[in-house]
């Protein structure tokens, strides 16, 4: 029988972060999984469902939100280990409507290290076309990941 041996390190730390992301009760309103790849990347795959749907038949600006926040939080919260982050601040540009499909949300760290992070995200529909993207800055707290319930790392 080969046991496959528990991850350590970065890669233990991507999926506990992935583990948090499910737990959150606010992602049992939306079809997403997280995947954290390497230090400072993140990728949401979610489905945009007419469920969040504004009143002319696209996507409401919170799904937009939620998902490039999410996605560069976790790309930032991959480089600590120690602490969650907070988002501080967070701007976002609409480029195209989405519609009923699947979509990705691409986070990846841009600067900071200490104590700020800035990070930024885009969502690309199912045909790869770009629709959204943001860029936020997240603060360090004071709140340990090892006291998170859903934070098994």
């Amino acid at each position: 029988m080969n046991a496959t041996p528990p991850e350590t390190g970065a890669a233990a730390h991507f999926r506990a972060l992935e583990s948090l992301y499910a737990s959150a009760p606010i992602n049992r309103l939306f079809e997403s999984a997280l995947t954290v790849h390497e230090l400072g990347h993140a990728t949401i795959r979610f489905e945009v469902a007419p469920s969040a749907f504004h009143a002319a038949g696209a996507a409401h600006g919170t799904l937009y939100f939620k998902m490039l926040d999410d996605a560069a939080f976790y790309a930032a919260n991959s480089l600590v280990s120690d602490r969650f982050l907070l988002t501080t601040a967070f701007n976002l540009h609409f480029t195209k409507p989405m519609k009923e499909g699947t979509a990705q949300a691409e986070g990846r760290w841009v600067s900071g290290r200490r104590r700020v992070f800035v990070a930024e995200a885009r969502i690309v529909d199912a045909s790869g076309e770009e629709c959204a993207r943001g860029t936020g800055t997240f603060l360090r707290s004071h709140i340990p990941l090892g006291t998170l319930p859903g934070y098994q790392g």
